[in-house]
């Protein structure tokens, strides 16, 4: 139905061998690496290891649609290799620079960044030499409605003054991050959606004091959730990216293919989960008889399956209408691949916890942490009920057009 094509398949058949030779072995590697430095947000040297080997194999950039970066594959070609890395989410898009925000963040730097904040920014990010943050959410207001937005950014001749506090900036607490992508209030008078804007911030400007990193469920991810706060911080004309006042448009463009990537890598934990707890279940005995044999975790497994692949032809589907509409015209699939995807994933997830009984719930096995990952996933990119919001506002519409009311 979503046939991959030729390069696609060289490319998915590479990903899949780096998998199994590199990534997968690695695992316990970077956890004695991270257990012995006593510091969340160490950066261990098998990241580096295995994004030298990923260049030597030519795995780098997959996402990037553009040929001047990167190898160039369309939505759906890159689809089924998100999915593969998030098999191994902690390890394989770094390794391969494939990673959000770095991912959302290049593209914008690609499409509306200038040469300046291209041979300063975009060049090393795409050499992995450095990493960045995304900064927009914040503690004070609902940030689910992105207009509700409040920190200021006020010209002052050649310059802006940015003050306000960001929160959930993911990748701020990364031990190479450099820059921040920000986005705030150029004109609050201005239209709803014409208010905001994006500028381009050095996290050593000063008056950028990152807070602390936010835990999620307890666990301090590597590349840190910072509450970044700014005080009357100082950044010149040439940081907007675009211009004033597409800060909206200038979202959508990144949120769409970001979507995807995350949507892809969420089937890809669900099946990691899925051959776990397979496993764990054929392996286990209880009251005289292997756990596998038990009606209803076959019933997990069956419905496992079905609900996997429901997810993974919609997110392909909605990758193949970007690809061939545009992002405007896929937003329903988009929207709704958002919903579905996290949503299969947390309840394969949850289902093969069980199955592990306490060993679950640890640290022996990924499980716990794909679990919290995926809960955050509802939130991130937009809470489910924004995306059940767009898609019921346009199926409203649509049923009003066919009876001839618009």
């Amino acid at each position: 139905m979503y046939e991959l094509s030729a390069k696609a398949e060289k490319y998915q058949d590479k990903l899949l061998a780096f998998m199994d030779e590199h990534i997968y072995p690695a695992e316990p590697v970077y956890a004695a690496q991270m257990a012995e430095s006593g510091d969340p947000h160490f950066h261990p040297p098998v990241i580096e290891e295995l994004k030298t080997e990923a260049k030597k194999r030519g795995l780098w950039n997959l996402f990037h649609p553009h040929p001047q970066w990167g190898p160039g594959l369309t939505n759906l070609e890159y689809a089924p290799l998100a999915e593969i890395m998030g098999r191994s989410a902690h390890l394989a898009p770094e390794a391969t620079n494939c990673n959000a925000p770095d991912t959302g963040n290049m593209e914008v730097l690609t499409l509306f960044g200038t040469e300046e904040h291209k041979e300063k920014w975009l060049k090393p990010l795409l050499d992995g030499e450095i990493a960045s943050a995304f900064a927009m959410t914040e503690p004070a207001v609902a940030s689910s409605d992105a207009s509700n937005i409040q920190m200021r950014m006020e010209r002052d001749g050649d310059t802006y003054v940015l003050n306000g506090r960001k929160w959930w900036t993911s990748n701020a607490l990364h031990a190479h991050c450099k820059v921040l992508i920000v986005m705030g209030k150029t004109d609050p008078e201005g239209p709803a959606f014409r208010q905001q804007s994006m500028m381009v911030v050095p996290l050593d400007t000063p008056g950028v004091t990152v807070l602390r990193g936010l835990p999620v469920f307890g666990y301090q991810d590597r590349e840190g959730h910072a509450e970044v706060l700014f005080e009357n911080v100082r950044v010149p004309r040439t940081a907007l990216l675009a211009g004033e006042g597409d800060g909206f448009m200038i979202s959508q463009a990144r949120l769409g293919p970001g979507r995807i990537h995350h949507c892809m890598r969420s089937v890809g934990m669900a099946e990691r989960a899925l051959d776990l707890m397979i496993d764990r279940a054929q392996s286990r005995t209880t009251f005289g008889a292997p756990v596998a044999e038990r009606a209803n975790i076959q019933d997990w497994i069956a419905e496992a399956r079905i609900e996997i692949d429901m997810a993974r032809l919609l997110t392909l589907k909605a990758a193949y209408l970007m690809d061939t509409v545009g992002n405007k015209q896929a937003r329903t699939e988009i929207a709704a691949i958002k919903v579905a995807a996290p949503e299969v994933a947390l309840k394969v997830v949850d289902r093969a916890i069980q199955v592990h009984g306490g060993a679950g719930v640890s640290d022996d096995f990924p499980l716990a942490s794909m679990y919290a990952h995926l809960r955050t996933l509802r939130l991130a990119d937009g809470p489910d009920e924004v995306h059940k919001r767009t898609i019921a506002r346009r199926e409203l519409r649509r049923r009003e057009i066919e009876r001839g009311e618009r």
